[in-house]
C-alpha cells in the first residue's frame, strides 16, 4: 500500500485499563501500532488512561496522553494536536467504541480527522448482532 502523504499525525487510542476479557494482547498490538507509525515517519499521538502498559512508555510515541479515554478528554486533544487520521483498531473494544462515539457527536468530522484501519461500517456490523447476522446470511455463511 503507497503511503498517504495527507497524513502525517495520527491519533492512536489505547485500550486503557486491562479488564478480565480483554489482556495485554492490546497494549502489545498498539505498541506495534505505533512503533510501525513511527518507523514510517508519521508522527504519533497516543491516549491511554493506563500508565502500566508499553504503550505509554514516551519512547513509543511522540506525544502520550495520560488522560480518562473519554469523548470530551479525547476532542480535547484531538483540537490541541490536529491529528490528519485516528487508528482505534488496536485499542480493542474500548477504542472502536471511542472511535464510534467520536464520529456520533461529529468530532471526527468536525476536525477533519480520518478513521484508518477498521471502518465505521465494519465496527456496527460486528457491534449489532442482528447487523452482523444479515452480513453473515448475504455472505452465505451461518449464525446459530
Amino acid at each position: 500500500m503507497q503511503k498517504k502523504k495527507s497524513i502525517r499525525k495520527v491519533f492512536v487510542i489505547g485500550s486503557g485499563p486491562i479488564v478480565i476479557g480483554q489482556a495485554a494482547e492490546f497494549d502489545y498490538s498498539g505498541t506495534q501500532a505505533c512503533q510501525s507509525l513511527k518507523e514510517e515517519g508519521y508522527q504519533v499521538i497516543l491516549a491511554n488512561s493506563n500508565p502500566a502498559t508499553i504503550m505509554t512508555d514516551d519512547t513509543i510515541a511522540d506525544v502520550v496522553y495520560m488522560e480518562p479515554l473519554t469523548v470530551p478528554f479525547l476532542e480535547k486533544i484531538i483540537e490541541r494536536e490536529q491529528p490528519d487520521a485516528i487508528l482505534a483498531s488496536f485499542g480493542g473494544q474500548t477504542a472502536l467504541n471511542l472511535a464510534m462515539e467520536l464520529h456520533k457527536a461529529g468530532v471526527l468530522e468536525k476536525n477533519q480527522v480520518k478513521l484508518l484501519g477498521t471502518s465505521l461500517t465494519a465496527i456496527q456490523n460486528a457491534e449489532d448482532r442482528e447487523k452482523f447476522r444479515t452480513l453473515m446470511y448475504r455472505l452465505g455463511g451461518t449464525c446459530t
